[in-house]
């Protein structure tokens, strides 16, 4: 039985050890005793506070009797309640000292995390996706019911406070991180944490959500990598819908299959990795790690679709790939 049960067994114990006092004392003590008289005069017994007895025991020894059994069942239960109400607080803000601390050691420990400033309805499926892929993450808002719902995804440290507030994001790690998503509901205040972020670490990579299409540019000259509409995404969603169901149909049961997490993810071909030089048949990404190549981005930007198996990979490469998360991050580990 956890505290919480215990606290209300033993106020319902309590209270029921009133009433029964009360009504003892009402039947014993004779008619010219009201039920408030009773109630109180149990009270002022159990806090032993020490008034004078509103109802007179001394020429009833049955009354003397009943009222010292009582004592000592009520004072027994009052210090049961004492001891488990000490102990429901006490161990509570110990739990509550203890997961703070836990939170920000893990989150000083983090390096390359991504942090999502805002934890609403956009932010709930950004976190999803960041703990289906594996990555570390904090998430930073002001509301703790908005915090404390998004933690039902699973495990991950969450920080109150002004996610465009300089401390909050330098205990977010931000002069670490990879990348930060601001998803605030206001794009000023999207447009405020973007614009501290880049001051704070000049190569981070921020994606900036606004909810007005117009504010995309200034969100890109203030800092952002990248700035996203969740009603330009809507409507491309529904125009693809109309045009090529069958492609959504696709997409959508890869994101939702439940054996493997399939996605479609990008491989940096460092300078010193060990595929400069091979061509995409020698790094065995489809037989060893059962991954298919999409595309090739070159560090100039120009794409090559669709890939050969003889095309030669070069230091700083970026090689698109299609398959399971884990058979990428076992792909990721060979390129180094």
């Amino acid at each position: 039985m956890n505290l919480r049960r215990r606290l209300i067994t033993a106020v319902l114990l309590l209270l029921i050890v009133v009433m029964i006092t009360a009504a003892g004392y009402r039947i014993l003590g004779g008619p010219h005793v009201s039920l408030l008289d009773a109630i109180y005069m149990a009270v002022i017994t159990f806090a032993t506070i020490g008034y004078g007895e509103i109802v007179n025991t001394g020429a009833n020894p049955a009354l003397r009797v009943f009222n010292m059994v009582m004592i000592l069942f009520g004072i027994g239960t009052m210090l049961y309640v004492f001891s488990i109400s000490t102990a429901f607080v006490v161990e509570g803000e110990l739990k509550d000292i203890f997961r703070r601390r836990k939170m920000l050691k893990q989150i000083r420990d983090m390096k390359d995390h991504f942090i999502i400033c805002g934890a609403g309805e956009t932010a709930y499926h950004v976190a999803q996706e960041l703990l289906k892929t594996g990555h570390p993450f904090v998430v930073i808002d002001l509301d703790e019911e908005r915090l404390a719902r998004i933690q039902h995804l699973g495990e991950f440290p969450v920080l109150k406070g002004e996610a465009a507030d300089e401390e909050v994001l330098d205990g977010a790690g931000i002069t670490r991180a990879h990348g930060l998503a601001t998803v605030l509901p206001d794009d000023k205040d999207n447009l405020m944490v973007t614009v501290t972020a880049r001051q704070m670490n000049p190569t981070v990579r921020i994606i900036a959500r606004c909810a007005d299409a117009r504010m995309g540019e200034k969100m890109v000259r203030a800092g952002a990598s990248s700035a996203v509409s969740p009603n330009m995404i809507g409507g491309m969603r529904m125009a693809s819908e109309l045009i090529r169901p069958h492609v959504v149909g696709f997409l959508d049961l890869m994101l939702r299959e439940k054996s493997k997490t399939l996605r479609v993810e990008e491989i940096a071909v460092g300078e010193s990795s060990t595929w400069v030089g091979k061509t995409i048949h020698d790094s065995e990404i489809h037989r060893r790690f059962e991954l298919l190549a999409l595309a090739v981005r070159d560090p100039r930007g120009e794409t090559t679709y669709n890939p050969q198996g003889d095309t030669v990979l070069k230091a700083g490469d970026v090689l698109i790939v299609m398959g399971d998360i884990s058979q990428v991050r076992k792909a990721r580990e060979a390129a180094r």
